[in-house]
C-alpha cells in the first residue's frame, strides 16, 4: 500500500509526530501527532513512505504560508496551488487534504520554524529533495508574477532552517525567471530564448563546451524523476520532475544547436 493509502487509513500514527504529524491529522482526519518525532528504525520502505508523507505535508502547508507572507492570498496564488494538485492527479478526497494543508499554512499561528526544522530532519538532509521543495515554493511565490519582499524574506528564513545558502535560492530564482517549471512543458520550451537557456543551465554564454556539459549533467541528475522518488519525492509528483528534465534537455539542445554542435 502506498503512503497515500496508509495516510487515509490512519496508519501513520506510529511513524510521524511533531508539527508535521499534527498537520497530517488535520489534512487526513486522523490523530497522527502522537507518533515519534525522529527517524524510525523500520525498513527502507517504511522510511521512504514517511519522507514522502512529510514532503507532501510540508509542501502544501508551506505553500499556503508563502502565499500569505505578503499579507494577502491572491487568486493567482490559489490557482497555483490548485495547478500543483492537478499535476499530482489528486482525487477529490486527497485534493481536499491538500487544500486543508494550504489553509493551515495561511493561519496566523502556523509554526513555520518548527515545521521546517522537522522537515529537514525527516528529509535527512537529502539535498535534491530539499531543492525540489524550494523550487515549488518559488513557483508559489511567483504565482502572481512578482516576488514580494515579504515573500523573499520568508523564503530566506526557510533556507536558513534547511541549511540552504541564499546563493542557491538566488540561482533557483534565476532559473524560474528563465521559465523553469512554469507552465506546461511544450508552452515553456516554445518561448525559451537562447539567453534563457543559458540562465536555466546556470552558465555564462562564454562557457566552454566541457563546463556546459558538466552543468547540464548536474541538473539532469538533480531532477531525474527516479532518483528523486528514491530520495522521497511522492511518486505522484513524478510528472513535474519529468517536465523539468525535458526543459533542461531542451535548453541544452538549444545551446548546442546555436553552437553548431
Amino acid at each position: 500500500m502506498s503512503w497515500w493509502g496508509k495516510a487515509l487509513g490512519g496508519a501513520f500514527g506510529f511513524m510521524i509526530g511533531g508539527p508535521l504529524g499534527a498537520l497530517m491529522g488535520i489534512a487526513f482526519g486522523h490523530n497522527f501527532d502522537r507518533g515519534m518525532t525522529g527517524i524510525g528504525s523500520g525498513d527502507w520502505q517504511g522510511e521512504q513512505e514517511r519522507v514522502q508523507a512529510a514532503f507532501f505535508t510540508a509542501t502544501f502547508s508551506v505553500m499556503g504560508y508563502i502565499a500569505k507572507a505578503d499579507g494577502q492570498v491572491t487568486s493567482d496564488e490559489i490557482k497555483l496551488a490548485e495547478a500543483v494538485m492537478d499535476k499530482l492527479g489528486l482525487n477529490a478526497q486527497m485534493r481536499d487534504s491538500a487544500k486543508k494543508l494550504f489553509n493551515e499554512g495561511k493561519s496566523d499561528d502556523f509554526p513555520i520554524d518548527e515545521v521546517m526544522i522537522q522537515f529537514r530532519q525527516e528529509s535527512q538532509r537529502r539535498t535534491t529533495l530539499i531543492q525540489m521543495f524550494l523550487e515549488i515554493q518559488l513557483q508559489a511565490a511567483y504565482a502572481d508574477g512578482v516576488m514580494h519582499p515579504a515573500e523573499k524574506i520568508a523564503l530566506a528564513d526557510i533556507c536558513g532552517h534547511l541549511g540552504v545558502p541564499l546563493s542557491q535560492l538566488d540561482r533557483l530564482e534565476e532559473m524560474l525567471r528563465a521559465g523553469f517549471g512554469r507552465g506546461g512543458y511544450d508552452a515553456t520550451v516554445a518561448k525559451t530564448s537562447l539567453k534563457d537557456a543559458y540562465l536555466l543551465l546556470g552558465v555564462d554564454e562564454s562557457v566552454d563546451d566541457a563546463a556546459l556539459k558538466k552543468a547540464y549533467r548536474r541538473l539532469m541528475s538533480q531532477h531525474h524523476p527516479d532518483k528523486l522518488v528514491a530520495k522521497g519525492l511522492p511518486e505522484e509528483m513524478i510528472r513535474d520532475a519529468t517536465e523539468k528534465t525535458q526543459q533542461i534537455k531542451a535548453a541544452h539542445d538549444l545551446i548546442r544547436q546555436a553552437r553548431g554542435k
